[in-house]
């Protein structure tokens, strides 16, 4: 090897425009003026630098070039990603995982190129710019990135600018020694050998480094908490164990005996969940983005009441908290889970089923409703692609379907539809309802959605806190103080009409704050919970209403897949198989979401896993019937999991 400096006038060229796009930079940032300093006498030793590697030792250079940038790229990510106390947290074994993950990176890539300088490159800024996605992804809504989220980065593209894009002292500090490292990789030019064997050599060595990394991390589970999956797996490590859980095995003693069981248990005979009401009433569902009670979290003051209409709502109202599997993030997984009534604590972390699993035929309140003679309508007033919601609805079965395109787009807080115009979009529909027609609405709303640090000149707040200035805080409360406004103007509506009116209301998750506000409610902040405190942090606010006479009944604790059995149950609608199994259910286990279940019979929570005795029983069996609703689809069972009835059928 030779190495020599060499004068080239091109090169105060370059290190001016290098200079100049690290000085922008430093004045956003504000990192050290020492590395910036520091940083262009390197870029200009780099860039004078001349590198002669010896032909004989190709083999010998690139191995040495490979396993250095996947050491340096996997601390880079670490680097990037955590504060110090943070990044040491995690093990040297799971780091040096994360070093093989890169390394089989590094791999296949050579093994395309055939040229270790450019292997590291694309190799190094690929893996670089999956950290950045993650950067801002976790900045956004305080859950990492993973695979999944693959499939869901046109709706996250939607509303991206929305956020504010923010780089903090640590990543001007990547940037600068990422710039370095290519400057550098560039200059190393290593003698080629032989496409083919240099490629077999490559594939090889990748597929040993991917069988080793899956033997050891049989047991490691995929992180979506925080940041967990960067501290406690690494980050690259982490992304590949959520590839992993894109398959789902068949849950431990599945069979079709055993769904044969269940449905002997379930086959009508039983009791017969019918309240006997004279006439199907029409039923609104209202999802409402990022709807939420922070006091469950702990108690602050604000200067007027936040949802004073939603605390006075008692007369004909079941009313009550209901668990979410998400916070912050991911609206379609509540919204399955409603209409499915399956639950996300039998998936893996951080997948979308609208965008993963959803089947062609799937059953939901929607098909039930559909085969009792119900119009099916679904209401949500933004773009028809999010979250696959465009080819999702149809397989539903929802007869008419209504997006951004079908509202007053001058109607709008920050950027969002309001509520208000929602709520007047379902009653005009309602208003041009036929004659005897039937009708169930699923709506969900916009105007509450994250995030909430930008000013906007159409949207006055009037709600604050006392005490503390927290402004993202300031701007949900009082986006939640005009839907409470909104929720008035829909009730009183219906409080007026003749023929029976049923009203689901529920939050999909609470919002994701200023993460220095948690500390101030609930003394810990967002880590070292407990699990009762955590399922604090996702827990929603829910009532069903009803225009005519009900019974007033407070829930203190349920969840998001159980509102449709109830929704059922207090309309006076006969309930199909599952329901009836998950009414029976509810009995023992009250709660069950993607952290943990509530026991009737302990009266606490636990994780799923830990369940005993006849919990662990119901668990079991609605493992094995969501299983059979989603995955067996050829003997998906006909009697739990009927589809639409074709005419005349």
């Amino acid at each position: 090897m030779k190495i020599r400096l060499y004068f080239d006038k091109g090169n105060l060229g370059r290190l001016a425009i290098a200079m100049i796009l690290a000085s922008v930079l430093y004045a956003g940032i504000g990192f050290s003026v020492w590395a910036l300093l520091g940083f262009g006498a390197l870029y200009f030793l780099i860039k004078s630098l001349k590198i002669e590697l010896s032909g004989k030792l190709s083999w010998l250079w690139t191995g040495l070039m490979l396993v250095g940038s996947s050491f340096f790229t996997a601390y880079q990510v670490q680097y990037l990603l955590l504060d110090a106390e943070l990044r040491a947290k995690i093990t040297d074994t799971k780091m040096f995982l994360n070093v093989l993950c890169c390394l089989t990176v590094f791999l296949l890539v050579q093994a395309c190129t055939n040229q270790a300088g450019l292997t590291c490159m694309i190799s190094y800024l690929f893996l670089m710019i999956l950290a950045g996605v993650n950067y801002f992804v976790y900045l956004f809504r305080g859950n990492e990135f993973i695979f999944s989220d693959l499939k869901s980065i046109q709706t996250g593209l939607s509303v991206a600018g929305n956020y504010e894009f923010v780089l903090d002292e640590r990543a001007g500090y990547v940037i600068l020694l990422g710039t370095l490292y290519v400057a550098l990789a560039r200059k190393l030019a290593v003698p080629r050998k032989k496409r083919i064997p240099m490629a077999i050599v490559c594939v090889s060595l990748a597929v040993l480094c991917g069988v080793y990394i899956g033997r050891e991390t049989e047991s490691y589970v995929t992180e979506t908490w925080e940041q967990k999956g960067s501290y406690r797996n690494g980050y690259i490590l982490n992304f590949v164990l959520s590839i992993r859980d894109c398959f789902i095995a068949e849950p431990e003693g599945y069979s079709e005996e055993a769904v044969r069981e269940l449905e002997e248990k379930y086959d009508g005979t039983g009791e017969s969940y019918v309240d006997d009401v004279e006439e199907q009433p029409t039923i609104i569902v209202i999802m409402s983005e990022s709807y939420a009670d922070l006091s469950v979290v702990g108690d602050f003051s604000t200067n007027m009441e936040v949802t004073p209409f939603y605390d006075s709502l008692t007369e004909n109202t079941l009313k009550g908290y209901a668990l979410s599997s998400v916070f912050g993030a991911k609206t379609p997984n509540s919204e399955w889970e409603f209409l499915t009534g399956n639950s996300m604590a039998f998936l893996p972390s951080g997948s979308v089923v609208y965008q993963q699993y959803i089947s062609d035929t799937p059953t939901s309140l929607v098909s039930n409703l559909k085969n009792i003679g119900y119009t099916c309508v679904a209401m949500h007033p933004y773009y028809e692609t999010g979250w696959s919601r465009n080819s999702v609805y149809p397989d539903m079965g929802f007869d008419e379907m209504y997006f951004i395109d079908d509202f007053d787009q001058s109607k709008m807080y920050r950027e969002y539809i309001t509520d208000q115009e929602f709520y007047e979009k379902i009653v005009e529909r309602y208003e041009s309802r036929k004659a005897n027609e039937d009708l169930f609405i699923m709506g969900i709303s916009m105007q509450n959605h994250g995030g909430y640090t930008e000013k906007y000149d159409n949207f006055n707040e009037e709600v604050r806190m006392l005490g503390l200035n927290y402004p993202d805080v300031n701007q949900y409360l009082s986006l939640v103080h005009e839907s409470d406004k909104a929720l008035e103007y829909l009730i009183s509506y219906f409080e007026g009409v003749d023929e029976p009116v049923e009203i689901v209301f529920f939050g999909d998750h609470q919002p994701s704050l200023s993460s220095s506000f948690y500390p101030y409610l609930n003394r810990k902040g967002l880590s070292g919970l407990t699990l009762s405190e955590l399922e604090d942090l996702y827990t929603v606010p829910f009532f069903i209403w009803t225009n005519y006479d009900s019974q007033e009944e407070t829930m203190e604790l349920t969840s998001i897949n159980y509102l449709s059995t109830l929704a059922l149950k207090r309309a006076g609608i006969a309930l199909p198989a599952y329901n009836q199994f998950l009414a029976d259910m509810m009995e023992v286990i009250p709660a069950i979401n993607s952290r943990g279940y509530y026991s009737a019979a302990d009266g606490k929570f636990y994780h799923v896993e830990d369940a005993a005795g006849e919990d662990a029983e119901w668990m079991k069996n609605y493992e094995i019937l969501q299983y059979n609703s989603m995955f067996d689809s050829g003997g998906k069972s006909e009697l739990f999991f009927p589809y639409i009835r074709q005419s005349g059928s």
